[in-house]
């Protein structure tokens, strides 16, 4: 492990003063946050300048799956700034063509073709561009317990209550309800029920707003932000089928379910379902560098053989970004970085957070795969209502006081640490969410 460099107050307080006359920090008001200035960080650790050290069970956003401060990761980026720091999309690059050929050979069979953005918001973005130019139809469906970005058509996209201060929005975005059991609109009983009401209802929604109009339904493989939400069994398929049926693309969000996070490539290697369109951004390349994308099927690149495609941007396949990619898709593969995140999920997180239920009356329900999981706390389980959040704010100076950086949204904790932490780190940062949840519930 790296010596944490000696506290270091005066540089602390300067960036604290900086930062507060000069940046405006996302989704905050400004006067009510105190950011923590970082100082570093290695794995699943980081530290501040005060020399305290936190086992990070955020990843920063859900982005740094190799951990911090990767050395063969480090060390490729620096490799490429020493050849060529960036080469505008019009021309062919080595690591721009490298990384797409490296992205499609671990999606889907039949996405070939990678369209590369600086992040997950304009990956979706441009995904419903490319499904209303493929179609020749302009509505796109969305579930409401969804999150896709914060850029204009994104915000559109999204389904949960950070889009209202973006709205109105774009034209042509229709919301409807996604499936998740224990907070079913569609009074289910168990999984299978959910499913069939649930592709029931969107298929209602899709003949009420017209087939023929319809260029795309999206959805996050795995609801993140708005709740980690794993589809029951049955229901990607479905919505596969019911997009068939009607000539719909499906474009599946794997912005922060893919590369380790779930245990697999994709999320959708757990369902098998293949989409038309797929976009990534986060753990590509542990977000060292900003990169996202959209890989598409072959019938949506062959749109574009005799047209141009009417979107681009400056940074589009950038080269630092793509050959980092390349690099962090051959480390995960030479360090089964998949097979540690489903070991961790399969022996640690998954036991050791379903069994914080049978200690803390407080736990409605506890759910996820790999290294992607969330703990839901109810002030009562008979009624489901949410932990107030006075007591989430305790719940998460409790966990920072004992050295554990949770992700709190809501009344749920997202347990999401990097992919490459290991089963005995994850235990020790269940233990101490158990010793938090003692303290904030007695």
């Amino acid at each position: 492990m790296t010596v944490i460099p000696p506290a270091d107050p005066a540089r602390e307080a300067r960036i604290r003063e900086l930062s507060r006359a000069h940046v405006l920090t996302s989704w905050s008001a400004q006067k009510a946050i105190d950011p923590l200035p970082l100082a570093g960080g290695e794995g699943a650790w980081f530290w501040d300048y005060q020399g305290r050290r936190f086992l990070d069970f955020s990843s920063q956003l859900v982005n740094v799956n190799l951990g911090y401060q990767h050395p063969g990761l480090t060390a490729a980026i620096q490799e490429a700034a020493g050849r060529i720091t960036t080469v505008a999309p019009s021309f062919y690059e080595e690591s721009r063509a490298e990384a797409a050929a490296a992205v499609a050979q671990v999606a889907p069979e039949g996405l070939e073709k990678v369209f590369f953005t600086n992040g997950g918001a304009e990956a979706n973005e441009n995904a419903i561009r490319l499904a209303r130019q493929h179609t020749g139809r302009h509505k796109i469906l969305a579930a409401y317990r969804s999150y896709h970005g914060a850029t204009a058509g994104a915000i559109a996209l999204t389904g949960e209550a950070r889009r209202w201060g973006s709205e109105p929005a774009i034209p042509g975005v229709v919301h409807f309800w996604g499936p998740f059991l224990y907070r079913s609109e569609f009074y289910s009983a168990d999984e299978e029920q959910e499913s069939e009401r649930a592709l029931e209802h969107l298929r209602r929604t899709v003949l009420a707003e017209g087939p023929h109009t319809l260029a795309a339904i999206i959805l996050e493989t795995v609801v993140g932000s708005a709740g980690l939400i794993p589809p029951p069994p049955g229901y990607l398929q479905g919505v596969r089928d019911l997009c068939d049926e009607h000539g719909i693309m499906l474009i599946l969000d794997e912005v922060m379910a893919g590369f380790g996070r779930t245990g697999a490539w994709f999320a959708l290697d757990h369902w098998d379902v293949r989409p038309d369109l797929l976009t990534f951004a986060k753990g590509v390349n542990s977000g060292y560098v900003p990169l996202g994308g959209v890989v598409m099927s072959q019938e949506i690149a062959a749109s574009f053989d005799e047209r141009p495609y009417p979107g681009g941007l400056t940074y589009s396949g950038h080269a630092l970004a793509t050959a980092s990619a390349v690099a962090a898709i051959r480390i995960m593969r030479e360090e089964r970085t998949m097979e540690n995140a489903t070991q961790v999920g399969q022996t640690a997180l998954g036991p050791g957070l379903r069994s914080l239920a049978d200690r803390h009356e407080v736990v409605g329900d506890v759910r996820g795969l790999g290294v992607f999981w969330a703990v839901e706390l109810v002030a009562d389980r008979r009624t489901r209502e949410p932990l107030a959040a006075d007591r989430m704010k305790a719940l998460q100076q409790a966990c920072v006081r004992r050295g554990l950086w949770p992700m709190v949204n809501a009344n749920r904790v997202h347990v999401v640490p990097p992919c490459v932490i290991s089963p005995a780190e994850a235990k020790e940062g269940v233990a101490l969410l158990d010793e938090a949840l003692a303290e904030v519930t007695s």
